[in-house]
């Protein structure tokens, strides 16, 4: 009996010591938590605000704020600032885009390769996605899609690197062509706009697989089989079922293959030749020269924001008004 008691009287301290005098149980409980969760967590208006005021902070501050920096750098006709100088606000820096076809000249360049580029990425990934999607296994699904993504585990610069070695003159593209006996000498691959363009498709064809199979993925079996049973055939399934209920997957990958290829700078230095010169690469030479050309650098890299962004939004109403063409 007296052992019991002893028993009882050890957990009623264990009890007493985890709710009453840990750290937690007296922050649970304290009037100041009680009082702060009440001013917090009252409403739901509260509650809204609350969770949504890292994100908002984090896109003000480290997405929306340089940009706008950016902006007003363009409009100033000296910086970074000097001593003894107050810069002045000037429309200079955004005219100077128009006054030498030299900077005009890969701007159009940029837009092309990047329409033809998101074009190509979509063609060659979505039989991928859609293999994936529909004639895998959802159980092995994952681990297809986990072995399509190995190589984007590294950078972009490590990528780009990879390209080179398959497309050199001693690559492994040349040998195997050499091998097979269907070439003398090495073809000239390299810096040219084919080994920009496979680089570049390489390195974003992520972007554009991920959103097309979500898309592909959601979409039932039980709707082509419907339409086999009404007597659809193999094409009129596709472009009449398949392509409308994947067009959001498209819009989305189209999207951020064509925002993403614009800004290359790296691939398009390592990978490309004179006549291959992107925008992105004409915007960093004026910030790697000496004088108050930042700002200059500045209004090129807003002039390609606002072109990029303006077409991606063209695109996106384009799509949905098509979309709903399709569907009906």
């Amino acid at each position: 009996m007296a052992q019991s008691d002893s028993k009882l009287a050890g957990v009623e301290r264990a009890g007493a010591s985890g709710n009453g005098r840990s750290f937690w149980g007296r922050l649970l409980t304290s009037d100041l938590y009680q009082a702060v969760s009440a001013v917090l967590f009252k409403t739901q208006r509260r509650r809204f605000w609350l969770l949504a005021s890292f994100p908002l902070f984090w896109v003000v501050f480290a997405h929306l704020g340089p940009i706008l920096r950016m902006f007003w750098i363009s409009f100033l006709d000296s910086y970074p600032p000097t001593a003894g100088t107050v810069p002045q606000l000037t429309l200079a820096n955004w005219g100077k885009f128009f006054e030498d076809a030299i900077f005009v000249m890969p701007y159009f360049r940029t837009l092309g390769f990047a329409f033809v580029l998101t074009l190509s990425t979509l063609i060659l990934t979505y039989p991928v996605a859609y293999f994936l999607a529909k004639h895998v296994r959802r159980n092995r699904q994952m681990l297809f899609l986990l072995i399509l993504l190995i190589p984007f585990w590294v950078g972009e610069i490590v990528r780009t690197y990879a390209i080179m070695i398959l497309l050199g003159n001693n690559g492994a593209v040349n040998l195997i062509l050499k091998f097979l006996g269907l070439i003398d000498r090495p073809i000239p691959f390299m810096y040219t706009s084919f080994s920009l363009g496979i680089g570049i498709i390489y390195l974003t064809s992520l972007y554009m697989l991920l959103p097309l199979y979500s898309a592909l993925e959601k979409i039932p079996n039980t709707y082509l089989e419907a339409a086999a049973d009404l007597g659809a055939g193999s094409w009129t399934r596709f472009w009449r079922v398949t392509l409308p209920l994947s067009k959001e997957g498209i819009a989305s990958g189209c999207t951020l293959v064509f925002l993403i290829s614009t800004g290359y700078y790296a691939t398009p230095v390592l990978l490309g030749g004179p006549s291959t010169t992107v925008f992105a690469e004409t915007i960093a030479g004026f910030f790697h020269v000496a004088g108050d050309q930042w700002p200059v650098g500045a209004a090129f890299a807003s002039i390609m924001l606002i072109t990029t962004l303006t077409a991606a939004a063209i695109f996106l109403k384009i799509m949905g008004r098509s979309g709903k063409g399709m569907m009906e």
